[in-house]
C-alpha cells in the first residue's frame, strides 16, 4: 500500500512539474487593447450610431487579422448615449474613471459639445460630429471636414449653378446653431457678393409641423433651400417640403446620408436633394475618376481597404460609416506606432504634428487644420440618385460643379 501510495504521488509530482513547465513556456495571451465608444444607439441620431457602430466592427476585425496593436486585439466597449447631452456627460464621466489614453465619441454636435469640458487633461477625445471646433492643441478631436467648410462647398457649388436666392431652416438645437452660424459665415465672403439670403426660419427639433416656416420660404421665391437638421427631425421638413409644393434643390446636413433614411423617407423626399460630404465618405453609383476628384494612389488604397470591408459581407457603407471608420483608423495607426502604453499626451502630441497621412477622406493635415486634419479641398456635394439608390457625386472638391 505505502509502495502504491509514493508511486501515486510520484506521478503526480510529475504531472505536476510538466503542467507547470508547459505554462512557464506557453505564450501569454495579449490582453485586449480597450476602446471606450460612446455613440447613440437610441434617440433622434439612432440612424447614425448604429451605421457607426456596424464600421468599427468592421474595422475591428480587420485590425485584428493584421495584428491588433502591436499584438494586442483591440475592442470596442459600446455606450449607447440615448442622443441625450445629459447621459453623454454621465457615460464620459464613467470613461474618465478609468484613465484611458482615448476614446471615441459621441456622433452629434451638442453631445460631443458637453462632454469636451471634462476632456481638460486627457483622455483624447475624438468626435464623429464635424460640426464642433476644438480649441488648437486640446484633448479634443473631430471628424470629417467641418460643417462650415461643408457649407462654404455647398454655396459655391450653388452659386456656380446659378441659384443665388436661398432660403435657410435650422433646427434650434446646437446642431442647427452650428448651421446657421456657419452659413452666415460663408455667405459674407467676397466671392458670394452675388448671393442672397431670402428668408430664414428655425424649428424645435421636437415640433411635429413645420408648415408656417416652409410657406413663408415658398413666398421668398428662392432657388434653393437649405434644410439643416441631423436626424428624425428631418422627416418633419421633408414632409413640409413636399406638402407645400415647393419645388427647388434643397440641401440638408450630411448626416442624414444614411441608406436607412433614404428607404424610410423615400415617399416624401425632395425631388432634388443634395448632401456636402467628404470624398470618399460614399461611392457614387458610377464611378468618378481618382483625377477628378484629386486622389492620390495612397488615398485610394484607403479606401479600398474601407469599401472592401463592406464587399467582404456584400455591404455598402453609408457617410456615418465613413465619419467612424476614419478617426478609428487615425487612432489605432497613432497607437500602433506609439505602443499600446502610449498616454494621452503622447497620443495627443502625435496627433497635432501628424501631416501627410492618407485617408479615406484624402490626406490629413493636422498642422495646417488642427484637430481636424481636412479642409474644404476635402469637400464635394452630392445629390440622392432615386433611380440608382445611392448619392452621385456632383462636384469637384471644394464645391465646382463638375464641367466647370
Amino acid at each position: 500500500m505505502d509502495k502504491f501510495w509514493k508511486k501515486s504521488n510520484s506521478n503526480a509530482a510529475l504531472v505536476l512539474f510538466f503542467t507547470l513547465s508547459m505554462l512557464a513556456v506557453a505564450p501569454a495571451v495579449a490582453a485586449n487593447y480597450e476602446i471606450n465608444v460612446i455613440l447613440p444607439q437610441t434617440g433622434s441620431g439612432s440612424f447614425m450610431g448604429r451605421a457607426e457602430q456596424h464600421a468599427l466592427e468592421l474595422l475591428r476585425q480587420s485590425v485584428n487579422a493584421s495584428g491588433g496593436i502591436q499584438g494586442r486585439p483591440v475592442q470596442f466597449n459600446y455606450l449607447d448615449d440615448q442622443s441625450s447631452p445629459q447621459t453623454a456627460v454621465q457615460l464620459a464621466n464613467q470613461v474618465l474613471a478609468t484613465h484611458p489614453a482615448v476614446m471615441i465619441g459621441s456622433a452629434l454636435v451638442a453631445l460631443c459639445n458637453a462632454m469636451a469640458p471634462l476632456m481638460q487633461n486627457g483622455p483624447v477625445m475624438y468626435c464623429m460630429s464635424p460640426g464642433i471646433h476644438p480649441a488648437k492643441g486640446s484633448y479634443v478631436f473631430t471628424a470629417s471636414v467641418s460643417t462650415h467648410d461643408l457649407e462654404n462647398a455647398l454655396i459655391r457649388y450653388f452659386r456656380m449653378k446659378g441659384w443665388t436666392r436661398i432660403a435657410l431652416i435650422t433646427s434650434t438645437d446646437a446642431s442647427g446653431q452650428d448651421a446657421e452660424r456657419g452659413i452666415d459665415e460663408v455667405m459674407k465672403l467676397p466671392e458670394n457678393k452675388s448671393m442672397v439670403l431670402v428668408e430664414r426660419a428655425h424649428f424645435n427639433p421636437t415640433d411635429v409641423s413645420v408648415s408656417a416656416q416652409i410657406e413663408r420660404v415658398k413666398a421668398a421665391n428662392p432657388q434653393a433651400f437649405i434644410a439643416w437638421s441631423t436626424g428624425a427631425p428631418i422627416a418633419t421638413i421633408f414632409k413640409g417640403i413636399i406638402q407645400a409644393g415647393l419645388n427647388v434643390p434643397v440641401a440638408t446636413t450630411n448626416g442624414n446620408m444614411t441608406y436607412a433614411q433614404m428607404k424610410q423617407y423615400a415617399a416624401f423626399l425632395p425631388r432634388e436633394l443634395y448632401f456636402p460630404v467628404a470624398v470618399g465618405a460614399v461611392q457614387s453609383p458610377t464611378a468618378l475618376s481618382a483625377s477628378v476628384l484629386k486622389l492620390t494612389p495612397e488615398t485610394s488604397k484607403a479606401q479600398d481597404e474601407f469599401y472592401g470591408a463592406y464587399k467582404l459581407e456584400n455591404g455598402t457603407p453609408d457617410q456615418p460609416a465613413s465619419t467612424a471608420w476614419s478617426p478609428a483608423v487615425v487612432l489605432i495607426d497613432a497607437l500602433r506606432k506609439l505602443g499600446p502604453n502610449a498616454s494621452a499626451t503622447q497620443v495627443r502630441d502625435y496627433l497635432l504634428n501628424l501631416k501627410n497621412y492618407a485617408g479615406v477622406h484624402g490626406i490629413y493635415d493636422f498642422e495646417k487644420t488642427p484637430q481636424r486634419g481636412l479642409n474644404v479641398d476635402n469637400a464635394v456635394v452630392t445629390r440622392w440618385d432615386v433611380a440608382r439608390q445611392g448619392w452621385e457625386t456632383m462636384s469637384q472638391p471644394t464645391g465646382i460643379p463638375l464641367g466647370k
